[in-house]
């Protein structure tokens, strides 16, 4: 009794065996015919069965099946008939996968140690006249700000660049879009990471971030958006609190786009706030001297003297910027405040004793700081007037230390306001 049950089992394996390969036959067949849902019914099933699986002729099918529902829809297209958009797109990045994966079985040797190779030759040329819709899919769901889609189809175009059915080709060598997309596929994990970090969603905003170091360094290479990539790498370190990668990528970055502000003022923000205001003017004398009519960085070097409160140094760094840009309403705005912060040092200093000899003397040269900042906080106002915090606090100060009665009642209102 137990044999015979044995041998019916064996028989029933083996039906299903024939069953799930005359599936896939069956599922070619139907794709023929352009009854592409049964034929998709039937192909899923044989996939993921185990006795066709891991089959390359299951795979092989599978992707013809998908390629057959490209070409439909791209007739329609071409006929200017409705046609399916997600349903094309979507169908050549399920063609990519299958023949991909078709490919990937075909090198596992048979049981006798050798490797057939069938199907390379037709699928390489099919996925090679079929890459650039990768792109146009990516693009068709990052203009309906569907990220993660997007992401999933640039991606895929990056990598299989590097599919061995491909080799022949040299496309990661020859295709000139691949920094270009490998920007799309970054910009596209930033925007999922900042979305995760917006609903406190810890473990999206870290796996997205890393998928931004997935493609970066590739995406830096983009002649037009490499700086921009440059900042996504530098935000992913920083998120992921990797402070040496994110140090390091700022250095790079200052190094190779140094007209590019965002890499340079982060770094002196790092510098400043760890009280290495050294390192931090030795950065900015080196952008000086590759970008030396750049008002931006003499305002930097001015702002980092000030912070070591080396007026000396601040004010002329303060008064270049000025030279280079006659609006550069901050660089007034500290420069007011270089000279009320003198006063405010000398004062403390200052002999309070009105009978003493040096008394008279030391307010007069407070007065004098008071007056020297003051034609730049009006500079401000006159320049920025809704930008309240720039000037009003200073010219409050000056106009009540300089006995200015109109001006100061003006400037309180403002105050009160």
């Amino acid at each position: 009794m137990k044999k015979v049950l044995l041998s019916v089992a064996v028989l029933m394996v083996s039906c299903v065996a024939f069953g799930q390969t005359k599936a896939v036959k069956e599922a070619k067949r139907q794709a023929d015919a352009k009854k592409f849902a049964e034929a998709e019914q039937l192909i899923n099933g044989a996939l993921t069965n185990d006795e066709t699986k891991n089959d390359a002729n299951t795979w092989n099918v599978a992707g013809y099946i998908q390629q057959k529902i490209n070409e439909d829809e791209n007739t329609k297209a071409y006929l200017k008939q409705a046609f399916d958009t997600v349903k094309m797109y979507n169908s050549t990045f399920k063609m990519f996968e299958y023949f991909n994966k078709c490919d990937e079985l075909e090198q596992i040797p048979n049981e006798k140690g050798k490797i057939k190779i069938k199907f390379r030759k037709n699928n390489a040329a099919t996925l090679k006249q079929n890459r650039p819709n990768l792109i146009n899919g990516g693009v068709f769901y990052f203009n309906q700000g569907k990220d993660a889609e997007a992401y999933d189809y640039f991606s895929l175009y990056i990598d299989s660049s590097n599919y061995p059915m491909l080799k022949e080709e040299n496309i990661a060598a020859t295709d000139s879009m691949l920094p270009t997309i490998a920007y799309y596929a970054s910009l596209a994990a930033t925007k999922m990471a900042q979305d995760a970090g917006v609903k406190k969603d810890a473990a999206a905003e870290k796996s997205n971030y890393q998928n931004v170091l997935k493609y970066v360094d590739l995406a830096s290479k983009d002649v037009e958006n490499g700086k921009f990539a440059m900042e996504f790498k530098a935000s992913a370190y920083k998120a992921l609190g990797d402070t040496v990668q994110w140090v390091n990528t700022l250095k790079e970055g200052m190094q190779r786009f140094s007209d590019h502000p965002f890499f340079f003022g982060h770094l002196i923000d790092y510098y400043s706030n760890s009280g290495k205001y050294a390192e931090a003017v030795s950065f900015a004398d080196e952008m000086i001297a590759k970008n030396g009519d750049s008002a931006f960085y003499q305002y930097v070097k001015g702002y980092l003297y000030q912070n070591m409160k080396d007026y000396n140094n601040a004010i002329p760094a303060y008064e270049k910027a000025i030279s280079l840009d006659p609006n550069y309403a901050e660089a007034y705005s500290n420069l007011g405040l270089c000279y009320c912060q003198q006063a405010i040092e000398y004062g403390e200093k200052a002999v309070s004793d009105i009978d003493d000899p040096k008394y008279q003397e030391e307010q007069a040269k407070i007065k004098e700081f008071y007056e020297k900042a003051k034609p730049y906080y009006e500079k401000v106002r006159s320049l920025q007037p809704d930008k309240r915090e720039l000037w009003l606090n200073g010219l409050y100060t000056i106009y009540y230390k300089l006995n200015m009665g109109e001006e100061f009642k003006e400037v309180e209102k403002l105050m009160n306001n």
